[in-house]
């Protein structure tokens, strides 16, 4: 009989390790499926800790997706700025969505999760998944202006659905290629909606 393994420990504040724990359960498991006492359990606290970092589950799981969001936002942010062309821009938020698509942890889009677990209802959790999608859709429609589109607002709700698309297929089918498919798409929109401009006279090649 194999021993039984015990998971890491978790380190830092008692909110710290709250939203540790809830990260972990909430994004494999669902914030439904997972009750309060496992994520006490797993952060190592006493109940009371929880209602006085967080208050209530509600404002938990909202904080676990603000956490997320925030870091998806740094991700493609430092991608991004790496590169001058919008065009390369716009394709490098596919190349980052990839990276994530290729983890082993990699359980899904945790806003179209949690969305879908919430139905029609409007609380702190739907905000901020609306909130999230709101600023990728702002972010390629910026892209798609700094690159030249002639409706840059058509091509950004493009991309997007070409995102979700790429995310929904990687989840369903346990694929990370469909991100490549997602980015191969988005290219060709590219191609057919943005001028490709002309490199600079005198400019050194790499």
């Amino acid at each position: 009989m194999s021993p039984k393994t015990t998971e890491p420990k978790l380190e830092g504040s008692a909110h710290d390790r709250l939203l540790a724990a809830a990260n972990e359960l909430f994004y494999e498991e669902g914030v439904h499926t997972v009750g309060i006492d496992r994520v006490i359990e797993r952060a190592g606290v006493a109940k009371a800790s929880l209602y006085s970092a967080f208050g209530s589950k509600e404002e938990l799981v909202r904080a676990y997706l603000q956490q997320r969001a925030d870091a998806r936002k740094r991700r493609i942010s430092e991608r991004i700025a790496r590169y001058d062309d919008p065009r390369d821009r716009i394709l490098a938020v596919f190349d980052v969505f990839a990276d994530r698509a290729a983890e082993p942890t990699f359980r899904g889009c945790a806003f179209i999760n949690a969305r879908a677990e919430n139905g029609r209802a409007e609380n702190k959790v739907t905000r901020v998944c609306a909130a999230t999608r709101a600023w990728m859709r702002g972010l390629f429609t910026e892209l798609a202006r700094d690159a030249g589109a002639a409706d840059a607002e058509k091509l950004g709700g493009q991309l997007v659905v070409l995102y979700d698309g790429g995310t929904v297929g990687v989840s369903m089918d346990a694929d990370p290629g469909a991100v490549t498919t997602a980015r191969a798409m988005a290219e060709a929109l590219l191609d057919a909606q943005v001028p490709r401009r002309a490199p600079k006279r005198g400019a050194a090649k790499k």
